[in-house]
C-alpha cells in the first residue's frame, strides 16, 4: 500500500497549529459535541419521484457554548450541502436544558436507487461511560430514502417524541420515539451502535462518508454494571438479574433495567420502513436516531403510566379512552401524547391532583384511516419535583398504545337460487376507498360465525373458500362454481369482506353468513375403486347415484350422463371415457385397460337434460366431482427396518370419519390386514414394522393396498374404495460419504503478497476433493462401486448442482479454467452400490476466492511485446475494475471499467489520451475500484502510482 506523507511545509504547519492550541490552553475536547440527539425526516415530491424534502432535527445542550448554525449534509450521490439552521427553540418543562434546532433542505437525485442522506456533527462529548475516547469520534446519523418510479410519493417515518428523558440510578429508563408513517407502512426497530464518520475524509472521498461504529462502543447495560429492579414491563423486571438494554422491534420502546453508573451515554437505533407490494415486503427507508442518556442520582421516583389495552375499532367509530399517571412522590405530572394522528385526534388533561393526573384521548376515525398496521400513540408522563438539596431530577415513564382501524362489515347480504347458480346481493358498501375490492367466499353448510372486531377477513380454518372478487362499488354477484354449477340438494353459505389497497392495506370485518339450500339432489360419485393393478390391464370401477329434480319435478328428455377421465396431473386433462352418453339409469362404469400401477385417475360426471319439452329447448348441464382413485406410496426405510406408507385422494365424500385398513402380502402369499390408521379428507400415513413375532426383514419383498370407508354424512353409508397394489423391496441403501475440500489460507497469501509469483494470463484453478465412506444411516451398505460428484459455482445467485464426474476412487481434482469464477465452487458426492442404489448426498463443501490484488509500479508501453500493458501483478478472480489514472496535477487522463484486469496501454478515452495518443513518460497516479469474484462480492479501492518508461 502506498501511504501519502506530509510534506516538510505541511509538517511545519501542523506543528504551528498544535503549538497555538497549546498556547490557548485548548484540548481536542474543546470541540466536543453539544448535540444530545438527532434524526432526519424525508418527504417525497408528489410531482417528481426523484425529489425529496428533508428536515434535520438536533437537540442540543442549552448550557454549552458550542453552536451549530449550519449542518454538513451528504446526499450519497457525490454531492453535499451546508444547510443553515431555520429555528432554534429553547424547550420548556423537564427539557428546559435543551434547544431544538431545525434545518430544512431539498435534493433531487439523477437516478433510481437507495441513498443514505447523512449528517456529520462535531466530536462527541468526552468521558462517555460506554464509549472510550469519545471526544475523538464524531456524531453521525442518516436517513435512507428510495428513488423508484414505482414509489412516486413517500414519507419517511417521523419520530414525534424528543429523546430528552433523564435516567436515574437503580430505576428503569424508558424511551419510545413515537414514530409514525404517513402511508402506514410497516415499521420495525433495531438497536445499533452509535456511529462516527470523518468530515474531511467524506469530502476527500467524493462527498461520500464512510461511517463506522464508534470505537469501543458497548451497550449501556454492559458498561454500567448494576442489576434489574422490579418493573411491570414489558419486559417484566427480574429482580437482581443482570441488567438489560433492549428495544421492542414492534413498538420501538427502549427499556434499560436498570442504570447503575452515573454519567452520560450515547446510544442509537434505526427505524426501518417496509412497503408491501403484493406478496413481497421491501425495505424502502431507514431513520437513525442517535441520543444521549444522562444518568443521575435523581433524588426522585419516576411516575407510573397506565394506558388501555391495544384495541381494534371499526372505521367511523370514535375512540375515547382515559390515560392515567401517578407519581410515588405526589409530584405534579406533565402528561403528553405523541403520534401521527395527533391531530385530528386530541388529548386533553381532565384532572391533575397529587393522587393522579388523567387525560382523555379522543379520535373519530374515518374510512381513510383503515390500514393493516395499527396506529401507535405514545404517552409520556414527566414529573415536576419541587426544588431540594440536592435538586431532584425530573423522570419520565412512556408507554405505547396501538389502535387498529378496520373496515365495517358488508351489510344485508342476501342469496337466492337461479337454476344451479346463487345470486348474491348486498347494500352499497360504506367505505368506497380507491382500489378496494370485495372478496366473496363460499363453503358447504351453514353456521353462525362469531364476530370479533380484531378478526378481519375470512380465517383460513373457517372452511370457506375464495370464489371471486369485485370492485368495492359492486352490489351483486352470481356464483356458478366456475361454470360447473352448484350441486342440487346441498346447502351453501356465503360471506363477504373488503380488502383495501396498498400501501396502507387493511381489511374489513366479514359479513354475516347468507345461506342457500338448492332444490333436488345432484348425482353423487360413490366409488372410484381399483379392481386390478397393472400397466396395461389395470381396472377401475366408477359408480354414481341418480340425480333428483326436487319439488316433485321430473327431468326433461333427453337426459343422461357424460363421464370424463384424467390422470392425476396438474392441471387435469379430462377426456370422455366413451363417445356415447350413459342412459339415465346407467350409473356404473368399469374402466378397463388402465395403467393403474403408475398412475391414479380422477373422474368427473356431467348430467344433462332439456330445460323444457318444447322443440329447440336449451340443454341444462350439471357437473359432479371430481373424484379420484386412492393413490398409495410405499417408501422403504432399511435403516429402521420399516416401510412408510402414505395415501392420497381427492373425493367429494368424507373418508376421515372411519379408519383406513392396511393390507400386506409377503412375497407370493395372500394379502392380510396388518393394521388400521386414521386419515384426513385428503389422505393419511402408516408405518409398517411387521410384528414382534414376525418383523420385516432386510431383503424382503412386500406388497400393500389400503381400503377407505367414506360417507356423505349418513351413519349407515359405507363407500368402500381400494387403492392400487404397491410392491417394494426392503434393501440396504449405500452409506453416505463424508466430503473434504482442501482450503486455501488467504491470510497467509496476503501476508506474503509481494513475494507471490505473477498471476499468469489464462490462469487455472484446481480444487482438491477427497471423501470417505460414513456409517450412516444404520444398516447401510458399503459395497460401493462408483461415486458421483456434483458441483456448482459458489455465488450469491445460487445455481443448481450438476454432475461433474463419476469416479471409482475417493479423490478428484477439479480444474477450473473460467477465471471469472476461479476456485469458488461448492460440491457434494453420492455413493452408488453394486445394486445401483444411491446414497443420500454428502455434506456440501464450499470454497471461496481470496481477495488478492497487487499492481506493479512500472510498465513500458513501447510495442516490444514485453510489459506493454498495465495489469495486476497478482490478482484473485475479479468481476469488475473501475480504473482511473491522473497526472501529477490531478487531471484525469484515463478511465475505464471494461476489463477486470485493466490492461491499460498508456492511452485512453479521456484527458491526454482522448484521441488514442499515448501519454508521455513519467509518474502517474491511479485508483482501482475492484469488485472481487468472491461470494460476498467484496469491493475494495486501491490507490498507488505507476511509472511509464519507453
Amino acid at each position: 500500500m502506498n501511504l501519502p506523507l506530509l510534506s516538510r511545509a505541511g509538517r511545519a504547519l501542523l506543528v504551528l497549529v498544535m503549538s497555538m492550541v497549546g498556547l490557548l490552553g485548548l484540548s481536542p475536547g474543546a470541540w466536543a459535541t453539544h448535540i444530545r440527539a438527532g434524526d432526519i425526516q424525508a418527504v417525497g415530491d408528489p410531482s417528481d419521484p426523484r425529489k425529496f424534502s428533508f428536515k434535520l432535527v438536533l437537540y442540543t445542550d442549552a448550557g454549552a457554548t458550542a453552536d451549530t448554525p449550519t449542518a454538513d449534509i451528504f446526499f450519497d450521490d457525490g454531492t453535499r450541502a451546508e444547510v443553515p439552521r431555520r429555528d432554534k427553540i429553547l424547550l420548556t418543562g423537564a427539557a428546559s436544558d435543551s434547544y431544538q434546532n431545525t434545518y430544512y433542505f431539498e435534493h433531487t437525485y439523477n437516478a433510481p436507487g437507495t441513498y443514505k442522506v447523512s449528517f456529520i456533527g462535531e466530536n462527541r462529548k468526552s468521558n462517555l461511560v460506554n464509549i472510550p475516547n469519545a471526544v475523538d469520534q464524531t456524531f453521525y446519523i442518516y436517513t435512507m430514502v428510495t428513488v423508484d418510479p414505482a414509489i412516486p410519493f413517500n414519507h419517511s417515518p417521523v419520530l414525534n417524541n424528543p429523546a430528552l428523558n433523564k435516567a436515574s440510578r437503580q430505576q428503569v429508563f424508558v424511551h419510545n420515539p413515537g414514530a409514525s408513517d404517513f402511508e402506514q407502512d410497516s415499521l420495525s426497530y433495531e438497536l445499533r451502535p452509535s456511529q462516527q464518520a470523518s468530515l474531511e475524509e467524506a469530502k476527500a472521498n467524493g462527498n461520500r462518508p464512510k461511517p463506522v461504529d464508534c470505537r469501543g462502543f458497548v451497550y449501556p447495560n454492559l458498561a454500567a454494571g448494576g442489576s434489574q429492579v422490579a418493573y411491570n414491563g414489558p419486559p417484566v423486571g427480574v429482580l437482581n438479574a443482570a441488567p438489560i438494554y433492549i428495544q421492542d422491534r414492534i413498538t420501538g420502546t427502549v427499556v434499560w433495567n436498570s442504570p447503575e453508573t452515573l454519567g452520560d451515554y450515547n446510544v442509537a437505533f434505526v427505524v426501518k420502513e417496509w412497503r408491501r407490494t403484493g406478496s413481497r415486503v421491501t425495505l424502502i427507508g431507514e431513520v437513525v436516531r442517535d441520543m444521549q442518556i444522562t444518568v443521575r442520582n435523581a433524588n426522585n421516583l419516576r411516575p407510573i403510566l397506565t394506558v388501555p389495552k391495544d384495541i381494534c375499532v371499526v372505521a367511523g367509530q370514535t375512540v375515547s379512552k382515559t390515560i392515567t399517571a401517578i407519581d410515588p412522590n405526589g409530584d405534579p405530572i406533565t402528561l403528553t401524547a405523541f403520534g401521527g394522528i395527533l391531530p385530528p385526534a386530541t388529548f386533553t388533561i381532565t384532572s391533575a391532583t397529587p393522587a393522579a393526573t388523567r387525560g382523555l384521548f379522543r379520535w373519530t376515525t374515518t374510512c381513510a384511516n383503515i390500514a393493516a398496521q395499527p396506529y401507535q400513540v405514545t404517552f409520556k408522563a414527566v414529573d415536576n419535583p419541587p426544588p431540594g438539596n440536592p435538586t431532584p431530577t425530573p423522570l419520565a415513564d412512556e408507554l405505547p398504545w396501538r389502535i387498529r382501524v378496520v373496515g365495517p362489515a358488508p351489510q344485508n347480504v342476501q342469496v337466492s337460487q337461479v337454476g344451479t347458480t346463487a345470486v348474491l346481493n348486498w347494500d352499497s358498501y360504506a367505505c368506497q376507498n380507491p382500489g378496494a375490492r370485495l372478496r366473496i367466499y363460499r363453503k358447504e353448510g351453514c353456521s353462525i360465525s362469531p364476530v370479533d372486531t380484531c378478526q378481519t377477513g375470512i380465517a383460513a380454518n373457517s372452511g370457506f373458500v375464495f370464489v371471486n372478487d369485485v370492485a368495492v362499488g359492486a352490489r351483486t354477484f352470481t356464483d356458478d362454481r366456475n361454470g360447473l354449477g352448484l350441486e342440487r340438494g346441498k346447502t351453501y353459505s356465503y360471506r363477504l369482506y373488503v380488502q383495501f389497497a396498498l400501501p396502507a392495506g387493511g381489511a374489513s370485518l366479514a359479513s354475516r353468513e347468507a345461506c342457500l339450500t338448492l332444490d333436488g339432489k345432484a348425482a353423487l360419485f360413490t366409488n372410484v375403486t381399483i379392481d386390478a393393478t397393472g400397466q396395461t390391464n389395470g381396472q377401475v370401477t366408477v359408480r354414481w347415484t341418480r340425480p333428483t329434480a326436487g319439488n316433485n319435478n321430473q327431468f326433461n328428455n333427453p337426459k343422461g350422463y357424460n363421464l370424463f377421465r384424467s390422470a392425476v396431473v396438474t392441471p387435469p386433462v379430462f377426456k370422455r371415457v366413451r363417445t356415447t352418453a350413459f342412459e339415465f339409469n346407467d350409473t356404473t362404469f368399469v374402466d378397463r385397460g388402465r395403467n393403474t400401477r403408475d398412475s391414479a385417475f380422477v373422474y368427473k360426471l356431467e348430467f344433462f337434460s332439456n330445460a323444457s319439452n318444447s322443440p329447440g329447448s336449451p340443454v341444462l348441464t350439471e357437473t359432479s366431482g371430481p373424484a379420484s382413485s386412492v393413490r398409495l406410496q410405499a417408501v422403504p426405510d432399511p435403516a429402521n427396518v420399516r416401510i412408510n406408507l402414505t395415501w392420497t385422494y381427492d373425493v367429494p365424500w368424507d373418508n376421515s370419519t372411519r379408519p383406513v385398513a392396511i393390507f400386506r402380502r409377503d412375497g407370493s402369499g395372500a394379502f392380510v390386514q396388518v393394521g388400521t390408521a386414521s386419515t384426513t379428507r385428503t389422505g393419511g400415513s402408516f408405518e409398517d414394522r411387521g410384528t414382534t413375532g414376525a418383523p420385516l426383514r432386510i431383503g424382503g419383498n412386500y406388497c400393500y393396498y389400503v381400503r377407505t370407508d367414506g360417507t356423505y354424512g349418513s351413519v349407515d353409508q359405507h363407500l368402500i374404495n381400494l387403492s392400487q397394489e404397491k410392491c417394494v423391496q426392503l434393501v440396504q441403501v449405500p452409506c453416505t460419504p463424508i466430503l473434504t475440500l482442501k482450503q486455501v489460507n488467504c491470510d497467509s497469501l496476503q501476508a506474503k503478497l509481494f513475494d507471490l509469483d505473477p498471476t499468469p494470463v489464462g490462469v487455472t484453478y484446481a480444487n482438491d476433493l477427497s471423501w470417505t465412506l460414513g456409517s450412516t444411516p444404520a444398516n447401510c451398505s458399503n459395497r460401493i462401486t462408483t461415486y458421483r460428484l456434483y458441483a456448482r459455482p459458489n455465488t450469491r445467485d445460487t445455481t443448481a448442482f450438476t454432475l461433474l464426474a463419476t469416479v471409482t476412487g475417493q479423490r478428484y481434482t477439479h480444474v477450473v479454467r473460467d477465471a471469472a469464477i476461479g476456485a469458488a465452487y461448492c460440491y457434494y458426492v453420492v455413493a452408488v452400490d453394486s445394486a445401483g442404489a444411491t446414497s443420500a448426498r454428502s455434506n456440501v463443501a464450499c470454497k471461496d476466492n481470496c481477495q488478492l490484488f497487487l499492481m506493479p509500479n512500472i510498465f513500458t508501453p513501447n510495442a516490444d511485446g514485453k510489459n506493454d500493458k498495465l495489469r495486476p501483478k497478482v490478482a484473485s478472480p475479479i468481476r469488475r475494475t473501475k480504473f482511473q489514472v491522473f497526472n501529477r496535477w490531478g487531471v484525469k487522463i484515463y478511465e475505464s471499467d471494461a476489463d477486470p484486469l485493466i490492461n491499460w496501454d498508456g492511452g485512453g478515452p479521456t484527458g491526454e489520451g482522448s484521441k488514442g495518443v499515448k501519454v508521455v513518460e513519467g509518474v502517474y497516479y491511479y485508483t482501482a475500484e475492484v469488485e472481487f469474484a468472491d461470494v460476498a462480492g467484496t469491493k475494495k479501492t486501491f490507490k498507488g502510482w505507476v511509472e511509464i518508461t519507453r
